[in-house]
C-alpha cells in the first residue's frame, strides 16, 4: 500500500482493475489502495508542491483556492521606510480583521510584520485588507494617559508611552501623533487621537511572504469529495487524500500535525 510521497512529485497515477498503478521513478508499482499524503504547496525548498491537487483534478475531485497561510505579511516600499527602526522589535499585542482576532507577539520585520499574532491573523487576511493592532491589550488606553495628564505632567507621550511600550516603538509612535507638548497641557480631545493610535493602529500589509516561509497551505482538495471518517475518495474506491493537502488548516500550537496524523492514521484503518 505505497503512498506517494513528497520526494516524487512527478509520480503518475492511474486507476486498474486491481486498484491503482503508480509511476514512481523508472518503475511502476500497483497497489490496491493508495494514500496521498504529500502535503501541500507551502516551504518549497522541502520538495512541497502542488502534486496531490492534481492528482485529485485527475481522478474527478474538486480543489479549492489554495494560497499561504501562517505567513508573515508584508508592506509596500514607503510603508517599511516609515517602519525601519522597528525591525527586530517584539511586544504583546491584540491583531483583528473583521471579527477575528489574536492575542499573542508581535514581531516588526525588515519586510513587515510577523510573530505567532501575526501568523494566526494572516490566515483569515486577505490581499486590499487592513488590520488592527492594540499594542495595549485589554487596557484601557485612554484611562492611562489621563493617569499619566496627573501624574507625569511634565512628561511627553513618547516618554509615557515607552513606560508600556518598547522605546523605539513609542518613539515612533509619538511621531506618528505628531502631538508636541507635555501631557498635563492635553485636553480628553487631545488625547483621544493618541490612545486610538495605540489601541486601534490601522496597518495595511500589501501581500505575505509567500509559500517560501508559509507553515501551511490554505485550501486544497475538497472535504466534500472526501468520506470523513475515511479519507476515501467518494467517486473512486481506494483512493485516499490525508493531511495539509486537503482543505483543511488549523491555528498554531500543533493543530495542524495533529490532522495530518489523525487523518493519515484514519486512512490507514481501512485502506
Amino acid at each position: 500500500m505505497p503512498q506517494s510521497g513528497r520526494g516524487v512529485p512527478s509520480a503518475r497515477s492511474k486507476k486498474i482493475d486491481e486498484g491503482f498503478k503508480v509511476l514512481v521513478g523508472d518503475g511502476f508499482v500497483t497497489c490496491e489502495s493508495l494514500i496521498v499524503a504529500t502535503g501541500g504547496k507551502s516551504i518549497p525548498k522541502m520538495g512541497a508542491t502542488g502534486f496531490a491537487y492534481s492528482l485529485a483534478k485527475q481522478f474527478g475531485l474538486a480543489v479549492t483556492e489554495t494560497r499561504p497561510g501562517l505567513v508573515p505579511l508584508t508592506f509596500e516600499e514607503g510603508k517599511l521606510e516609515e517602519l525601519k527602526e522597528l525591525a527586530g522589535v517584539s511586544t504583546d499585542a491584540i491583531i483583528s480583521h473583521g471579527k477575528t482576532k489574536f492575542r499573542e507577539a508581535l514581531l516588526f520585520t525588515h519586510r513587515g510584520l510577523s510573530g505567532p499574532a501575526i501568523l494566526q491573523i494572516s490566515s483569515y487576511w486577505r490581499e486590499g485588507d487592513s488590520i488592527s493592532v492594540d499594542l495595549l491589550p485589554e487596557q484601557d488606553a485612554m484611562g492611562l494617559l489621563q493617569a499619566a495628564r496627573k501624574e507625569q505632567p511634565r512628561n511627553h507621550i513618547q516618554t509615557v508611552l515607552a513606560g508600556h511600550l518598547p522605546k523605539r516603538l513609542a518613539q515612533l509612535l509619538g511621531e506618528l501623533i505628531n502631538q508636541p507638548g507635555m501631557i498635563g497641557d492635553f485636553s480628553d480631545k487631545k488625547l483621544q487621537p493618541v490612545a486610538d493610535q495605540v489601541s486601534r493602529w490601522t496597518l495595511k500589509p500589501v501581500g505575505s511572504e509567500g509559500y517560501r516561509t508559509a507553515e501551511v497551505t490554505l485550501g486544497g482538495i475538497d472535504t466534500t469529495g472526501l468520506d470523513a471518517k475515511t479519507m476515501m475518495a467518494r467517486n473512486v474506491p481506494g483512493l485516499y487524500f490525508v493531511g495539509e493537502a486537503v482543505d483543511v488548516t488549523g491555528w498554531l500550537g500543533g493543530y495542524n500535525f495533529q490532522w495530518a496524523w489523525a487523518s493519515g492514521w484514519s486512512a490507514g484503518q481501512v485502506a
